[in-house]
This record gives structure tokens, C-alpha cells and sequence, in this order.
């Protein structure tokens, strides 16, 4: 059975390079494309059986890491692979620290790009040969990152809608769910954040590379 991908990128031309190399694996490949955020998250929704999904670390809908934390937390069985120009060790460590399952620098090769989806296929983890994650990271970050992975997939789209400045009452409404179940989630998202605040949690996720303004799609 051929492999399905996802692969979400707001560049078609980018895209269209990302089918010609899954499309030359040996098994073939079935692939669902998504040029923002929006359509990544609903092609996710639909399959999600999926075999894999390619994520620009950077497109319409999303900012940062933002875009791995909401589509790991809903869909935390479907391997993703982040997809990006930035190469930056810290910001490859904080994707696998947020569940990625490998990093794939937009500069690669098509060779290289096609070994790290073979290998990705086979379960493995893929960073790219030449990076280094011995150097010493934030260890507020790394504590910060590990109390966003306690979050349920419910409190992280709350948190997410905390970002773009939703007020209950708006928040209930888009999850359509009563006003006082999201004033728990609330509750519970700032004490696994250890903050006080909807104020101190959005600064929270300034602290992951995420944009407060924009927050997560949803």
C-alpha cells in the first residue's frame, strides 16, 4: 500500500518538489496538500491515518512551533516531520522536545530529503547530519516546554484562543461547550503553567517562539 502524506507549505513551488521526491519512493506515495495552517490542520482531520505529515515551521495560520503543539496534541499518533529554512539547533531541539519526529532543513538535497522520509517511514527519528544538540538550552524553556506537554488537546486549543485574546464567552462558543467547562480549562491551563494570569500565559508562549498575537489556528 502506497505511504499518505501530508505536506503543508504555503510555497508551491516548494510543494511541488516535496511530490516529485515522495512520489520517486520506491512504494510510491498518496499526497494531500495544504497551503496554510488551515488546510493542514482539516487534511489532518480527514486523514488521520496518515503516514506522515511535512509542516512548514513558518505559513498562513500558524507562527513558530505553534502549529507543532495544537496538530501534536490532536493528533499525537500521526508522525510529523518539521520542514523549514531555519536550521538553528535550538529551535530543532524545542521541535523534538514539542514532538516532531525529525527536522528537515529546506536546503537539503533531493537525495537527503528522500533518505529522511525513508527513514521517517521506518519510525526512526531524522535530523540533519551536520547539526548538534549537545549545546546547553534555556532550562526555563526546557521546564516550560515540558508543562505545555501536559496539556490536554481540549486545554491546548483553549490556550491557543487565550493567545488571540478570546474572552470566555467566545472561546465557549467556538468549542461549543459551556461557558463554565472553559473557565476550568482555564483554571487548569494556568496551574500546569504555573502562572497567574491569562497575561503571564501568553507571555508563556512568547517564550516557545510563538507569536501572542496570533497564537494558534484553530
Amino acid at each position: 500500500m502506497r505511504p499518505l502524506f501530508i505536506v503543508a507549505d504555503d510555497h508551491p513551488l516548494f510543494r511541488g518538489a516535496l511530490k516529485e521526491i515522495l512520489l520517486s519512493l520506491p512504494q510510491g506515495a498518496e499526497i494531500v496538500e495544504a497551503a496554510d495552517f488551515g488546510e493542514a490542520a482539516a487534511a489532518l482531520e480527514k486523514h488521520g491515518d496518515a503516514d506522515l505529515l511535512l509542516l512548514d515551521l513558518a505559513m498562513p495560520g500558524t507562527s513558530g512551533l505553534s502549529g507543532l503543539v495544537l496538530l501534536r496534541a490532536e493528533h499525537p499518533s500521526v508522525p510529523i516531520a518539521i520542514v523549514s529554512a531555519s536550521e538553528d539547533s535550538q529551535i530543532i531541539a524545542r521541535a523534538l522536545d514539542l514532538g516532531a519526529s525529525g527536522f528537515i532543513p529546506k536546503s537539503a538535497g533531493f537525495d537527503e530529503i528522500r533518505e529522511a522520509v525513508e527513514t521517517l517511514l521506518s519510525g526512526d527519528v531524522w535530523l540533519p547530519k551536520d547539526v548538534s544538540l549537545d549545546t546547553p538550552g534555556d532550562q526555563e524553556v526546557a521546564d516550560l516546554i515540558a508543562r505545555m506537554k501536559t496539556l490536554t488537546p481540549q486545554q491546548t486549543k483553549v490556550l491557543s484562543m487565550l493567545g488571540r485574546g478570546l474572552l470566555n464567552k467566545q472561546i465557549a462558543y467556538e468549542l461549543r461547550v459551556s461557558e463554565p467547562t472553559i473557565k476550568a480549562h482555564v483554571s487548569a491551563v494556568l496551574l500546569k503553567l504555573g502562572v497567574d494570569s491569562r497575561t503571564q500565559a501568553v507571555i508563556q508562549l512568547g517564550k516557545l517562539g510563538i507569536d501572542p498575537e496570533r497564537g494558534f489556528a484553530s
